[in-house]
């Protein structure tokens, strides 16, 4: 067993990450009498209890029977709970898994636990699931595995995932074989997010209150995130004063102080964000201004748990904007805008043909003029779609984006951008 506890510590108190902090082993660890992780894509946390084992969340489709096969090895009690901390389905996707391993040793179907919003998250996650399969592929199929384990091509919300069986709105209080356990509701990354605080271990179930990375609330391609309220529900774990702290992605933490003073600074990074997008929204800027003008420092960007590698403080501006000033970002020809391909025509026409658009992008690209770059590769390729000199540079321009981005979600979608190129050049 990896001493999770140890190396989070480590790299806490240091200041800087000098290894992996989203591990992704399938391995159980424990961190604490009667407590154990297990580190996939999203975790799978571990209660042991006199009447069996609670278990919160249930990792993926793709791993939930690898979590399902760790834990066996851990123990062979009967899994009483599931706790979905909210209806991502990298949390819930693996249920089926845990619910087959019941069947399987004559045990009773674990009830299932989560804020009453999971229902209609999986009502959503049907109604389109096309969507949500194309938007996996793009942010995830790039890299090695196709996704991460986190669903199948056709499939986003697999079939054998369990439906909750008991919800709750606020506070939910159950006794698991005698232990504690507090749900409480917040938004966040998602609308049905739940906390779980554990009194006698002095622990919290964070779910995707933490993911070691700066927070996922700005996701250009899912629906609205709460960036506001992810900050108040981060002050109110902090004001119970957990001694252990066990998030979904990353490491799990140890130490009052130590947890402390992460929840406080990825709270106020949130804070201070939110805070300058609604000044500058209320002094009349563009999305445009304030996109390019407001920042996060770098010293908060460097802080291991702060890093902008899943999403990025640029994204989240456009969900506070998205919230508070709608769909429409205050350019005049944007609100009723031409097709894009007739604008396209019009520049590359300007420009002496989409060529030539093709060439300045790569140009511009060369010496790091990457935003400007892409908006003339993007004009060019959907001027000429089927030019194969136009194409190939399209995608070079956006590979050297690929490369130059730090977030998992920026890369995807430039990623996906090269393989519409290649695919059109007829290569895979």
């Amino acid at each position: 067993m990896a001493d999770l506890l140890e190396l989070s510590s480590r790299i806490i108190d240091a200041g800087h990450a000098d290894e992996p902090v989203n591990r992704v082993t399938q391995e159980l660890s424990e961190v604490a009498d009667d407590l154990a992780v297990i580190e996939s894509f999203s975790h799978v946390v571990l209660l042991r209890t006199d009447d069996g084992l609670v278990a919160f969340d249930t990792s993926s489709g793709m791993s939930g029977a690898a979590c399902v096969d760790s834990l066996r090895a851990w123990s062979s009690d009967p899994v009483t709970h599931l706790i979905y901390t909210h209806g991502h389905v990298d949390h819930v996707g693996g249920s089926g898994a845990f619910v087959a391993d019941a069947i399987d040793r004559g045990h009773a179907r674990p009830e299932v636990v989560a804020h009453e919003a999971v229902r209609e998250r999986f009502d959503r996650y049907r109604r389109t699931n096309g969507w949500n399969v194309a938007i996996n592929q793009r942010q995830f199929g790039w890299l090695s595995g196709g996704g991460l384990g986190m669903t199948d091509a056709k499939q986003f919300l697999p079939r054998s995932t369990a439906e909750p069986d008991v919800t709750y709105r606020d506070t939910l209080s159950i006794a698991a074989g005698g232990v504690p356990i507090e749900l409480h509701h917040a938004k966040g990354e998602t609308d049905d997010h739940t906390w779980a605080w554990l009194p006698e271990q002095k622990a919290i179930c964070a779910g995707d209150f933490l993911i070691w990375n700066f927070p996922n609330a700005g996701n250009p391609q899912k629906v609205q995130r709460y960036p506001e309220e992810w900050a108040v529900a981060l002050r109110a774990m902090a004001a119970m004063e957990p001694e252990l702290f066990l998030p979904a992605h990353g490491l799990p933490i140890a130490g009052k102080e130590r947890i402390a003073m992460v929840l406080d600074e990825v709270a106020t990074a949130l804070e201070d964000l939110v805070a300058a997008v609604l000044e500058r929204m209320n002094a009349g800027a563009r999305l445009d201004e304030i996109v390019h003008e407001v920042t996060v420092p770098d010293a908060v960007l460097a802080r291991p748990f702060l890093r902008p590698f899943y999403d990025e403080p640029e994204f989240v501006i456009h969900n506070v904007w998205r919230r508070y000033g709608g769909w429409w970002d205050g350019d005049p020809s944007t609100l009723k805008p031409a097709p894009a391909r007739a604008l396209a025509a019009e520049m590359a026409s300007l420009a002496g043909g989409a060529l030539a658009l093709a060439k300045r992008a790569d140009e511009l690209a060369a010496t790091g003029e990457l935003r400007l770059a892409c908006h003339l590769a993007e004009m060019a390729g959907l001027a000429a779609p089927e030019d194969h000199a136009v194409q190939t540079l399209r995608a070079e321009v956006y590979e050297r984006r690929r490369k130059a981005e730090s977030s998992l979600m920026a890369k995807g979608i430039y990623a996906s951008a090269v393989r519409e190129s290649k695919a059109a050049l007829g290569e895979s």
